[in-house]
């Protein structure tokens, strides 16, 4: 069986960077547009959040981050554990 783009996960990465970008641009391009001082600090901020957004995506991608790397995965005895009450 052909697995589909909806399978791959960074068919869906790449789309959400493509919508993120759009969405910077268009809260920089308002940052021009209002005089509010919060309101351009929140649109300002809000861009640089989807940028680190964007970027652990990119990393996720890449495989650039240990905690994306593919690790293989150690066999291990499971521990017992109780669930009894302790008396003091």
């Amino acid at each position: 069986m052909k697995a589909s783009s909806s399978n791959n996960p960074i068919h869906h990465t790449r789309k959400l960077k493509s919508r993120m970008r759009v969405l910077i641009d268009h809260l920089r391009a308002d940052v021009e547009k209002v005089s509010e001082p919060k309101a351009q600090a929140l649109f300002e901020t809000s861009a640089e959040v989807l940028i680190g957004l964007v970027k652990a995506l990119s990393d996720y991608e890449e495989r650039s981050e240990a905690a994306w790397r593919t690790q293989p995965t150690k066999s291990r005895s499971k521990k017992r554990t109780r669930n009894a009450s302790f008396k003091r």
